[in-house]
């Protein structure tokens, strides 16, 4: 006689979906914001500038551009907490979302002590990045084994883990390029196209898994997904 037995569902509650877009818009309105405040400084340079150089003291609109940051950060913590249940119950997801929550933190404190910060002489602002960047990269690396729906994270897992790799070889080499002065160690980037690298990614995986996690078909009333086997 054939039985139903439970079997992970593709479906998710509408809090995930609510939790991906509210991820997506954090990611775009940063963007959004550090366009238009790039466009108001004089002689700013994605190579030779660091992002946060748009807040700081020679950025007409710097207190938009560390507003965003806030909000980047503001949006993002309770966006993790919403898509908690998306991912599989495993370690790894309790880990890879809290170095996410950890990286929002940061984030929230880029904005708040910025570059001309005087908070623990002046090192606030740099140990908020790292901060930011460390967790955000480890935290997708982590995350991607919490990533093994086929049906939900097959293309999703590998670009999460890509992002992740990429985010952290970038901060450990404009880290050790900064430290050591060795321009090599930029890839001909410059320290701020290295800085780039670091965040591009991070943002990017934000808006695209926040729209995809936001478009996942969600649970409804009395929907059932059996799955059929013969005994």
């Amino acid at each position: 006689m054939p039985e139903t037995s439970p079997e992970p569902t593709p479906l998710v509650h509408r809090a995930v979906r609510s939790g991906g877009v509210i991820i997506a818009i954090a990611a775009l309105q940063f963007l959004v914001a550090m366009i238009l405040v790039e466009q108001h400084y004089s002689g700013y340079s994605f190579s030779a500038n660091y992002i946060s150089d748009l807040g700081g003291v020679h950025s007409p609109w710097a207190l938009l551009f560390d507003g965003s940051v806030i909000a980047l950060g503001v949006l993002a913590i309770p966006a993790i907490l919403l898509i908690w249940s998306a991912f599989d119950a495993r370690p790894a997801r309790s880990v890879g979302l809290l170095l996410l929550v950890v990286a929002g933190v940061g984030a929230i404190c880029v904005g708040v002590f910025p570059e001309t910060t005087h908070v623990l002489s002046g090192k606030a602002h740099e140990l908020a990045s790292g901060v930011t960047f460390l967790g955000g990269a480890l935290g997708l690396l982590v995350l991607f084994f919490a990533m093994r729906q086929p049906d939900r994270w097959r293309v999703s897992g590998p670009y999460t883990f890509l992002s992740g790799a990429v985010s952290l070889v970038a901060t450990v080499l404009l880290g050790v390029g900064s430290e050591w002065t060795i321009p090599r160690l930029y890839l001909g980037l410059g320290h701020g196209g290295m800085e780039w690298l670091i965040a591009g990614p991070l943002l990017l995986w934000m808006f695209v898994e926040g729209i995809h996690i936001g478009l996942l078909h969600r649970f409804a009333p009395g929907l059932v997904t059996p799955h059929v086997t013969s005994t």
